[in-house]
């Protein structure tokens, strides 16, 4: 089964790293830059998307890395 993709999303106190779908956060952060690069590692180790989400919980349009199998050339590229 594949890994699900890696969210930041603002949690009651700080930054939470999350898995699609699961109930808890795996780690949280004090700041949000640190919760990037610990997703980032994980992403890269994992192959997965890391999507960061803004304050309000809206996606946000930068920050965003993939490190999962990527269509050639990607979707929003044609």
């Amino acid at each position: 089964m594949p890994k699900k993709n890696i969210h930041i999303v603002k949690g009651e106190k700080g930054w939470d790293v999350k898995r699609e779908g699961a109930p808890k956060a795996s780690k949280n952060f004090d700041t949000k830059a640190e919760a990037q690069k610990y997703a980032n590692k994980q992403g890269q180790k994992d192959k997965v998307e890391v999507i960061p989400h803004k304050k309000d919980g809206k996606f946000q349009k930068t920050g965003r890395s993939s490190f999962g199998n990527d269509p050639c050339p990607p979707k929003d590229e044609k």
